[in-house]
């Protein structure tokens, strides 16, 4: 693949599927057996839907939502919008209608697309209530008896239909440029409202190019990816399914992630990206099968970890320890990497910081783990370490065709064709991301004497939580300090699976709830006691109730002592100074994600 002359991803797409034309690519299980679609038939398959959707009235520019699970219809799909000139608008098996609809609404989608059942009737409701209701349609049998009020449309239907439509996709695809407009990513709106990235086709490209090069050391040809994360997030959709054409790759769509162990050891792939929260189920479940086999066994693995990340960190090892490392090779990590299928190549990992002992516990264990770094924004990958010189306590080097340096404050700014084409219907957002061609990403950083990138805060006030999803800090304290029994609070969760809270109760509040059952009304007290415990928790609970699962604080922790300006812990202004509070009580928060009483 000639990644610089690629003029588009539906060029790219078209000329992998004629050179590859009866090589299997798409596979999903069927009655236990994993069936292959080929690239000829898959690009039949994308011509006639194109063909469809110019036939019921897309127009050039057109926004089409786009609601499934990862299945191969997905791609299609996306790659039929895309070749009728379309722009596709992912969505996520998760959004409620009221989700749905503001995609809907604020891109001004004439198409809607919804795979089973239940995604398919949300679609359908949200098309009820939207300024101008879209024609809809369903990849499965929708099962109406009664046209519900929008334009209906099977999927059947459409093929059928764009098989006698005229053909014109060749022509189109032809026309269609790198820099064009080819879907619109909705940021995550935990932190505001969701706002739709523009992203062009060029910017997938040169990520695509830039994860070729990074990975041509390992050796690439007949690669196989197992898709699972979702295909709307800008990281699977970059990486889990243009890269994959771009190499002329298998992609096997997993059944769940409930099956994923199984699927791995079925699939056998090459290279599987994933967020950091799914290797640190991955771990969590090979520790818990370790005890549970216990004995020599468990000692045997936890040597090798050991010595393994003994050897990560440049520590020489004995020439003892050098024989035992050699012998746990056999006796532990060949087992590890059969798990994985036996083929694995790499593990990359993206959309949120990976936890440093994450990363070394599968290093030592022999399975070549990658940690990236990037945004929706920027296509959406920046930088990544290499497979040669892993340093898990960076995010490694910008990739190819990807310029970074660092702004007089510190911010990490990011240029190149990569770069969003600005924000759907919002100038002012744009101009304010995009400043004299650079992007500034909100995170501060640092380039060290190798060019790699180290990431140390970020700019904006947002928790990135180990599943990739952003969350505001401010607005779930917001709600916590809004109860009568919590003055103050912080919620902590970077790199986390979920929320963890330091609160400091209401003294006025403590103080009658103290008197009434006859208790010291000394918060320091209070603050140990379980009957206390439980009455701010019914606190901590109705916020709950209010926000998303995202958002959830799980457990929480209490203090006596106030952030106040005298103790540095807040600023004149009354905001918390996050980095104080966590240089004081940064354990005691850690500590709360250890901790399995409340």
């Amino acid at each position: 693949m000639d990644y610089e002359k690629a003029t588009s991803l539906t060029a790219m797409f078209f000329d992998q599927a004629a050179r590859l034309s009866e090589r299997p690519f798409l596979f999903t299980k069927h009655d236990g057996l994993w069936e292959p679609l080929t690239w000829g038939e898959v690009a039949r398959r994308v011509n006639r839907v194109a063909r469809g959707l110019r036939a019921l009235g897309l127009a050039d520019g057109d926004r089409v939502l786009l609601l499934s699970e990862n299945r191969p219809e997905w791609l299609i799909a996306d790659l039929a919008i895309m070749s009728a000139g379309g722009v596709t608008v992912p969505a996520y098996t998760t959004n409620t209608v009221n989700d749905l609809l503001h995609l809907l609404n604020n891109s001004g989608a004439r198409f809607a697309i919804g795979s089973g059942k239940g995604l398919a009737e949300r679609v359908m409701i949200a098309s009820l209530q939207a300024a101008i209701p879209p024609q809809v349609i369903v990849m499965d049998t929708a099962g109406v008896h009664q046209n519900p009020g929008v334009e209906l449309h099977e999927w059947s239907a459409l093929m059928a239909l764009g098989e006698a439509a005229p053909d014109t996709v060749a022509e189109r695809v032809a026309a269609t440029k790198r820099g064009d407009l080819a879907c619109l990513i909705y940021t995550s709106g935990t932190g505001g409202t969701p706002k739709g990235v523009m992203q062009s086709h060029g910017a997938i490209i040169v990520n695509c190019m830039g994860a070729n090069q990074l990975l041509l050391e390992l050796g690439l040809g007949q690669e196989r990816f197992l898709s699972f994360l979702p295909l709307s997030h800008a990281y699977e959709h970059t990486g889990g399914q243009f890269f994959p054409i771009s190499l002329g790759a298998e992609i096997f769509y997993a059944e769940g992630i409930d099956q994923l162990g199984a699927n791995m050891a079925e699939t056998n792939p090459t290279i599987m990206t994933a967020v950091p929260r799914l290797y640190e189920v991955m771990r969590t479940r090979i520790l818990a099968g370790v005890e549970r086999a216990g004995g020599y066994k468990a000692k045997l693995f936890h040597r090798a970890v050991a010595l393994g990340t003994k050897r990560y960190e440049g520590t020489r090892l004995s020439p003892l320890e050098w024989i035992e490392n050699l012998a746990l090779n056999l006796l532990v990590r060949r087992k590890v990497g059969k798990r994985f299928g036996g083929r694995l190549k790499a593990l990359v990992s993206g959309g949120a910081p990976l936890n440093y002992d994450v990363g070394t516990f599968f290093i030592a264990l022999g399975v070549r783990l990658l940690q990236g770094y990037g945004q929706t924004e920027a296509g959406p990958v920046i930088s990544c370490n290499q497979p040669s010189r892993i340093r898990l306590r960076t995010v490694g080097p910008p990739m190819k065709g990807v310029e970074v340096k660092i702004a007089e404050d510190g911010e990490i700014l990011v240029r190149g064709e990569l770069v969003m084409l600005g924000y759907w219907n919002d100038p002012a957002a744009t101009a304010n991301a995009i400043r004299d061609g650079w992007l500034h990403t909100g995170d501060i950083g640092v380039l060290d004497e190798d060019g790699c990138i180290r990431i140390t805060d970020r700019k904006k006030d947002l928790i990135v939580n180990s599943g990739g999803d952003n969350v505001s800090p401010q607005r779930v304290e917001g709600y916590l300090t809004l109860q009568p029994e919590i003055a103050q609070a912080m919620v902590y969760g970077d790199r986390r699976p979920h929320l963890v809270g330091l609160l400091v109760p209401a003294a006025d509040t403590a103080l009658v709830w103290a008197k009434e059952r006859g208790k010291p009304g000394d918060l320091e007290f209070l603050v140990t006691d379980p009957d206390f415990r439980r009455y701010i928790g019914d606190a901590v609970d109705r916020v709950n109730r209010e926000l998303s699962g995202i958002e959830k604080v799980r457990r929480f922790a209490m203090t006596a002592e106030a952030f106040t300006v005298t103790n540095e812990m807040a600023t004149p202004t009354l905001k918390i100074r996050r980095h104080a509070i966590l240089a004081k009580f940064g354990k005691t928060l850690q500590d709360l994600y250890e901790d399995k009483r409340g």
